[in-house]
């Protein structure tokens, strides 16, 4: 049975590339997902007949999904191990774009679409928990820093996906023609890449290397699990992950809308900026690691923070659609870095960082998953583009929270 201290003496070079590209391409296939339902979320929501106040509704049935696949993942992870655990998820996901496909466009209903959502949200969620997990894993085999890469893979599968999406619009492809080709090849891509993540993480030794620790009694656990909130700086570190996750998660679904019914451009031109957005998310994460590297956590976060909030003005109050690209690209790039830097905080303190990154991340995932909702029940009140300037707030929140993200060393 193996470590994962003993990973690299195990696997050969050729095997851990094979294992880190498997990876990569895992990334990539939950990014083309969530960009091919984005990219043609308004073509469903003109085929529905729907107002901006039940797409949010309709996106809430994702959002309910994404946050149970969240919570079940570890579980599905330690009994099935990451190869059936993932193709699960893909295949989850790949399904519900099916439905979204049927409900939104072949025979319009919004109840089977709402829960191609479901599915389609509970296959993301959880697949997000386990792509990670295996990432680590594979990253602490390697010996190398992975993860900002990783997490570019995705972003740069949501512009693929953004692009495929925006074609598909320009040539009046059918929305369920469109989805399902996609969630064909997701299908057959997750076979193919499974492959090559080892057996020996596979859930039968993950199961034993959690049976041979000393099992701690569960009042105790949910108590230290519970102490890490009473900590000021990790609240603050959560303020961060709260505005840069509702930023990054509400562009998702509503930029493409916004450009539209707020800008008054086509659904080609909604999915086309939507892509320019995540090119941009895509930019800022691989040039991250180097200037946070060179100038530290805090300067980079308020930089970002700064330019966050110049393309969200830009983008909310152009008149011209060279200003509206001009703010998605600032709004991304502010975007981009919050969530992998306030992650890395959180998990400063060895001694609790698994506490202290769970804690986060709910903070941020709950950002991402619950902001879309709320800005479709402001934007049918306010207008869409007024709905923005509770983003613009929430980075103004995170630009006075990011001294708590400074690096640190804690003693034992």
């Amino acid at each position: 049975m193996t470590t994962p201290t003993s990973d690299v003496a195990v696997h050969p070079p050729r095997t851990l590339i094979s294992w880190r590209n498997a990876v990569f391409v895992i990334f990539i296939l939950s990014g083309v997902s969530i960009a091919s339902w984005v990219a043609r979320l308004p073509a469903v929501r003109d085929d529905l007949e729907l107002n901006t106040a039940n797409v949010g509704v309709l996106i809430f049935g994702m959002s309910a999904g994404s946050v149970v696949g969240l919570i079940v993942a570890p579980a599905i992870l330690r009994r099935f191990g990451p190869r059936a655990g993932i193709t699960f998820c893909i295949s989850l996901i790949s399904s519900g774009l099916v439905l979204i496909g049927v409900g939104g466009g072949l025979a319009p209903s919004v109840t089977v679409a709402f829960i191609g959502l479901v599915l389609f949200g509970f296959g993301n969620g959880a697949c997000d928990v386990m792509m990670n997990v295996e990432g680590a894993a594979a990253e602490r085999a390697i010996g190398k820093t992975l993860m900002p890469l990783m997490h570019a893979m995705f972003s740069g599968g949501t512009v693929l996906g953004a692009g495929i999406g925006a074609l598909a619009s320009a040539l009046a492809i059918p929305v369920f023609a469109h989805l399902i080709t996609i969630a064909v090849i997701l299908v057959v891509a997750v076979i193919a890449a499974v492959r090559f993540i080892p057996h020996d993480l596979d859930a039968a030794d993950q199961a034993d290397a959690a049976g041979s620790a000393p099992r701690i009694p569960l009042g105790q656990r949910l108590k230290a699990s519970l102490a890490v909130w009473a900590d000021a700086r990790l609240l603050l570190i959560g303020a961060v992950m709260l505005g840069m996750a509702f930023a990054e998660g509400s562009a998702n679904d509503w930029i493409a809308i916004a450009t539209v019914d707020g800008h008054e451009q086509s659904n080609t031109t909604g999915a086309i900026v939507f892509g320019i957005f995540v090119a941009a998310m895509t930019v800022g994460r691989v040039a991250g690691g180097p200037l946070l590297d060179r100038f530290g956590r805090v300067p980079t976060l308020r930089a970002t923070a700064v330019v966050g909030i110049a393309g969200l003005l830009l983008f909310i109050l152009s008149t011209d659609l060279w200003v509206t690209i001009i703010g998605a690209i600032l709004w991304g790039i502010g975007a981009s870095l919050g969530f992998p830097v306030g992650m890395s905080a959180a998990a400063d303190d060895e001694k609790n960082s698994a506490a202290r990154v769970s804690a986060v991340a709910i903070v941020g995932y709950t950002a991402f998953l619950a902001g879309p909702p709320l800005l479709g029940f402001l934007g049918e009140h306010f207008g869409i583009l007024n709905a923005l300037y509770v983003i613009l707030a929430l980075l103004v929140l995170s630009f006075f929270a990011s001294p708590a993200t400074r690096e640190r060393t804690y003693t034992t």
